[in-house]
């Protein structure tokens, strides 16, 4: 599993021109998946993103959890970060698990982030062609492989 989290102001994700998903202070999460990945995989990421120090304590220093913060999470399914481009100028996506794999996953990984977070996690539409907007917060970007934790 792979995910770019970013601290932002505010972000909302729409298909059709819909908002379908939308947060105020928070992460703005988008999830890959690979066919291999497990329950072990999306209760680290879990767990790892909401207890992140990412958001400023009263002295302005990265302290608190998205949780201390009071702060929301917007969850995208992102395939395309699987992309291989080690050969030619097309990518490749042989890595990223079908949607029959990965949509049971982003729904698990969903339901974990909001057992983990206390509150219900805004999603977008698994599959759809989604226009994300987001006020990236610092900026603050990570990205984080849970077979590579570092």
């Amino acid at each position: 599993m792979r995910v770019v989290i970013q601290r932002v102001k505010e972000a909302s994700v729409a298909v059709d021109r819909q908002i379908c998903g939308k947060i105020e202070s928070g992460l703005l999460i988008l999830a890959g998946f690979e066919t291999d990945d497990s329950a072990a995989d999306l209760d680290w990421m879990a767990g790892k993103i909401v207890r992140l120090r990412l958001f400023a304590d009263e002295n302005g220093v990265m302290n608190r959890s998205v949780v201390e913060a009071g702060g929301e999470i917007l969850a995208v399914s992102q395939f395309t970060l699987y992309a291989s481009v080690k050969k030619g100028n097309r990518p490749s996506w042989s890595r990223a698990a079908r949607g029959d794999v990965s949509q049971p996953l982003f729904n698990q990984f969903v339901a974990k982030l909001a057992a983990e977070l206390g509150k219900p996690v805004a999603t977008g539409i698994f599959g759809a062609d989604m226009a994300v907007s987001l006020v990236n917060d610092g900026p603050v970007t990570l990205t984080i492989d849970s077979k590579t934790p570092e």
